[in-house]
């Protein structure tokens, strides 16, 4: 278990939010992500339920913590959020940002198994095993109670990371997610790259897939997602339509929101995150 380099603290709304760096075994770099802890988290023998957050396209970890306003939500409930980077970053691989959809900053939150990328874009792995030990080991978080939300191509992972370990989530959310990414532009691009040709392999990583597979409704208290009517991505990359059709055929409770008027970006996801925050805390006792 690697250690952990503190980057930055900042005091905010009673608690802190920091920046930490470490050696990533998973991804064989050195990866960065962010933690805010509230002012109930540094209390001694804290333990307070824990809010993994995966951000879009382009984002890094700093993105939802400068731009959501989630601080001030998470203070009142309890609860930390630990905010990952959305890629590898330093492994100067050919074409790896030589677009803003696929390479550095669009890890699509799934193990690539096609080389070059397998060698270091492991990032369910990392997310989903190797940061949630660290956390539970170095900071004042209850792995027990640990929820996971996320935005557009973060919202892909929150969905589909939540689907593929259940007993390892206890809550789910999502802003504008890449619902179907088998049947958009963005996820045909990025599963092509990372998995390959065969599409049977692609639909492990669907979240519309995905809960179709589920044999009985894995999150009864229910998934909340916030979609935007004015989001220019909408018609032809989300396809939220297609993830609530696959939960009413299961029984899976969904609230699914549209909102008048709402893009695709951080004044959408600052306008929302305070439910959110409340949707995981009832679910995580906080």
């Amino acid at each position: 278990m690697s250690t952990l380099e503190l980057l930055s603290e900042h005091a905010c709304f009673g608690g802190v939010q920091r920046f930490y760096r470490h050696a990533s075994g998973a991804i064989g770099l050195p990866m960065q992500f962010g933690v805010y802890l509230p002012p109930q988290a540094l209390l001694p023998d804290a333990q307070v339920p824990v809010l993994f957050y995966l951000a879009g396209l382009t984002c890094t970890e700093e993105t939802f913590a400068i731009k959501a306003g989630a601080q001030q939500h998470a203070a009142r409930h309890g609860l930390a959020i630990v905010t990952p980077d959305t890629s590898p970053r330093g492994t100067e691989l050919p074409g790896q940002a030589d677009s803003w959809d696929f390479g550095v900053g669009a890890g699509f939150y799934l193990d690539a198994t096609e080389r070059p990328w397998s060698a270091a874009w492991q990032m369910e792995t990392y997310v989903s095993e190797e940061l949630h030990q660290l956390v539970g080991k170095h900071l004042p978080v209850d792995l027990a109670r640990a929820g996971i939300f996320g935005h557009s191509m973060g919202g892909h992972g929150a969905l589909t990371l939540a689907l593929r370990r259940p007993g390892q989530y206890r809550s789910v959310s999502a802003f504008a997610p890449i619902a179907n990414p088998v049947n958009c532009p963005w996820g045909q691009k990025a599963f092509a790259g990372y998995l390959g040709a065969d599409r049977g392999t692609w639909l492990a990583h669907d979240a519309t897939e995905l809960i179709s597979q589920h044999p009985m409704a894995p999150y009864p208290e229910g998934v909340l997602i916030d979609q935007g009517l004015a989001d220019k991505f909408l018609p032809t990359q989300l396809h939220p339509e297609a993830f609530e059709a696959a939960c009413k055929q299961l029984g899976q409770p969904l609230t699914l929101r549209r909102h008048a008027g709402h893009d695709h970006g951080y004044y959408f996801i600052q306008s929302f995150v305070g439910d959110h925050i409340a949707h995981h805390a009832r679910a995580l006792g906080a």
